[in-house]
């Protein structure tokens, strides 16, 4: 898709509901799925409009039916290939760049179009560290390889709604501390880390900002001015939602409450240096990194900052939108309560990402 451009076409041969739930963007929709399982000559009639001069890539849940897709679409003279594993690949594929600051280090942010998130490695002086890694660690273990540097740290945020961590097997993997505020280590052996706190990665500090209101252990990290990793409490265009801890059963606060309770955090991080990037952990879109917004620009372009502390908790409160896929499981899995078998994560934290507020 990246190297064809315009060449390629996308076909997500689901059900409507299904696409329009989550999908690979710029792709096509023709719902033939019933038809290629049932009878594939009949879905035929369907797949006959689209361009012939182009390369067509075909997707479904996991690669089985698309490739039945394929398969006619080449009986009647196209040249199709098939997702591997369908929207499940999808939703593994990572990609990381560069980020461009005045660290002494170097700042890399790892994007997973499929999912929306974004997570940020830190190597400065033969150290580094990883802000909010998915369960899929050898994308990590690779850039710890390209920098020739050793871990030293992982950090959490907080507890995902959305997709499962990776943050302490890592950790473990490599024998360092697994750092998660005690309000969202319920159940997980975690090193807390507390509000003003400095934590130092190679010649880099990294400082501690207790925010709470998208989960009552969210932090956000303040690396020297130059960088705020914001976690799910303050996104480029939104920020995070407040009531997935209680209605997962995790936590004790209300919906008000923490709405509230955001809106001071939001203050504490806008106090900031206008300068420094705002490093979210989700992209709304299917981010392609580096993706980054100074604070300046995020004041003049996220409305929920607009608003008055009143306004923001009725409209936090009251706006609830659809919820993450099984975000109640994961949300048990992230602080430790819960025990995911390692072949049902991947399927568990499939379909979009919806940890911020609309």
């Amino acid at each position: 898709m990246q190297a064809n451009g315009d060449d390629v076409l996308v076909l997500d041969i689901r059900h409507q509901a299904d696409y329009d739930e989550w999908h690979i963007p710029d792709s096509v929709n023709v719902d033939v799925y019933d038809e290629l399982q049932d009878d594939p000559e009949t879905a035929e009639d369907a797949l006959e409009d689209l361009p012939e001069e182009k390369e067509i890539v075909t997707v479904c849940a996991a690669g089985v039916v698309s490739q039945t897709a394929t398969d006619v679409l080449r009986e009647m003279g196209y040249d199709a290939a098939t997702l591997t594993d369908g929207m499940n690949g999808w939703s593994r594929v990572h990609r990381g760049a560069s980020v461009e600051t005045d660290l002494d280090g170097t700042l890399v942010q790892v994007a997973r179009p499929g999912k929306g998130c974004l997570s940020h490695v830190l190597i400065s002086d033969g150290e580094a560290t990883v802000f909010d890694p998915s369960h899929y660690l050898d994308e990590y273990d690779a850039i710890l390889e390209d920098y020739d540097a050793d871990l030293v740290g992982v950090f959490d945020t907080h507890a995902h709604a959305d997709h499962v961590s990776g943050g302490a097997e890592l950790a473990e993997r490599h024998d360092v501390p697994y750092y998660l505020h005690p309000k969202d280590a319920l159940a997980i052996d975690a090193t807390p880390v507390e509000d003003e706190a400095t934590i130092e990665v190679g010649s880099v500090d990294v400082d501690v900002i207790h925010t709470p209101g998208h989960s009552e252990g969210s932090v956000s990290f303040d690396l020297e001015g130059e960088a705020l990793v914001t976690g799910d409490t303050l996104f480029h265009e939104s920020v995070g939602r407040v009531e997935l801890g209680v209605e997962a059963g995790i936590e004790d606060s209300d919906v008000e409450g923490n709405a509230a309770t955001l809106y001071e955090s939001l203050q504490r991080l806008l106090a900031r240096p206008d300068d420094a990037l705002v490093l979210p952990a989700h992209d709304p879109g299917s981010p392609e990194p580096p993706v980054t917004a100074t604070l300046g620009e995020v004041k003049a372009q996220n409305a929920d900052l607009s608003r008055d502390r009143e306004e923001f908790v009725e409209t936090l409160a009251s706006d609830i939108p659809d919820h993450p896929p099984n975000f109640e499981r994961v949300k048990r899995t992230n602080v430790g309560q819960e025990d995911v078998p390692d072949d049902e994560l991947s399927e568990l934290e499939l379909g979009p990402n919806r940890c911020a507020a609309e």
